[in-house]
């Protein structure tokens, strides 16, 4: 009886860790392949109409990326322009029109956007999706199209006068939901021509994320322990198959690497993309940088749940760095703040 309750036992307490390990191995293809939502006529429909509202205009805009991809997107300007991009990021399974809200206030206040299809999704190519590993490098591709588009025009026109035509963006900043948040720190951190960030529920390293997935998106203590391995396999797995370090793909330590502003957003409800990731970024962070807490919100809800204050902070975070005349490599530290929620008492 003793060696049976013994073996049961053991059964019980490996078995777990053992099917946890085969999940990872199985779920690693997936991971690297999401789902493609397509951008059929009716989004593109539903855009045009939110980009009228702003009396906008949008340009179809094709990038080629250093590998070879071609990704697909829109140029979206405003009627009374004030010179500077926003760089929008969506998240997984999700394409450009995944921040068709966050491009309408942003074009109201006279930004104007990028909204690309990441590589995997919507209408761009590229096989796989790798969470920033080679979409920090279509990111430079993109600003180095928008600067050439900037280029031509400049050249296509004969100026007389003082002066002459503005020949490249005034400031480029970014802005991310989820997937697109980790994409657009790793950006930040790779191109300094990317002045400051907002990023709305991002990753703080793959591992982390595995975490919470191995734990049901509940339990992401369960997900560090007996199912441990789910995450141990799935890297390992994707890094066979992709022949990149997927462990180093990192939010965490790109806000570490380089000095530029940041705007971290969480949602308080959040069980996808917990607010631990989001302040592990923040403690890493070196350089100005300010956190949100957002009372009430579920994973990348922000807006929703709070549009009023979610446009204002976006908004005044922008204008703190569009006012300034340093070139982002130089930009002096500013006092680091926290906010904790719309609610809470920020702290210098």
């Amino acid at each position: 009886m003793r060696k049976s309750l013994i073996r049961i036992a053991l059964i019980l307490l490996l078995l777990p860790p053992l099917l946890a390990a085969v999940a990872g191995w199985l779920v690693a293809p997936w991971y690297l392949h999401p789902i493609r939502r397509e951008l059929t006529p009716d989004l593109v429909r539903e855009a045009d109409a939110s980009f009228a509202l702003t009396r906008s205009q949008r340009e179809d805009f094709l990038v080629l990326t250093a590998d070879g991809v071609h990704l697909r997107g829109w140029k979206v300007a405003p009627p009374n322009p004030n010179g500077s991009w926003v760089l929008l990021f969506h998240g997984v399974a999700d394409n450009r029109a995944g921040v068709i809200g966050q491009s309408e206030f942003l074009l109201r206040a006279g930004y104007s956007v990028v909204m690309m299809d990441a590589r995997g999704h919507g209408a761009s190519e590229g096989s796989m999706s790798t969470y920033g590993w080679l979409e920090r490098n279509d990111t430079r591709a993109v600003i180095d199209a928008l600067n050439s588009d900037f280029v031509k025009r400049c050249e296509s026109i004969q100026w007389h006068g003082p002066g002459g035509p503005v020949c490249a963006p005034n400031h480029i900043f970014a802005l991310g939901e989820s997937m697109g948040a980790g994409i657009a720190l790793q950006s930040g951190a790779a191109d300094p021509r990317i002045e400051a960030v907002v990023a709305e529920a991002s990753f703080a390293n793959l591992r982390e994320a595995a975490y919470d997935y191995a734990g049901f998106r509940k339990y992401p203590w369960l997900g560090k322990t007996l199912l441990a391995p789910f995450s141990w396999t799935l890297l390992y797995r994707g890094e066979k198959l992709t022949r990149f370090p997927l462990t180093e793909i990192s939010p965490m330590k790109a806000v570490a690497g380089r000095a530029f502003p940041v705007l971290l957003i969480c949602d308080e409800k959040d069980e996808a993309l917990p607010c631990r990731h989001t302040r592990m970024i923040y403690n890493a962070a070196h350089g100005p940088k300010q956190l949100w807490v957002v009372p009430g919100a579920y994973h990348t809800a922000a807006l929703g749940f709070h549009p009023e204050e979610f446009k204002r902070r976006v908004l005044a975070f922008f204008a703190t760095y569009a006012n300034t005349t340093a070139p982002p490599s130089s930009l002096s530290p500013r006092p680091q703040h926290r906010v904790e929620s719309s609610k809470g008492r920020k702290t210098n």
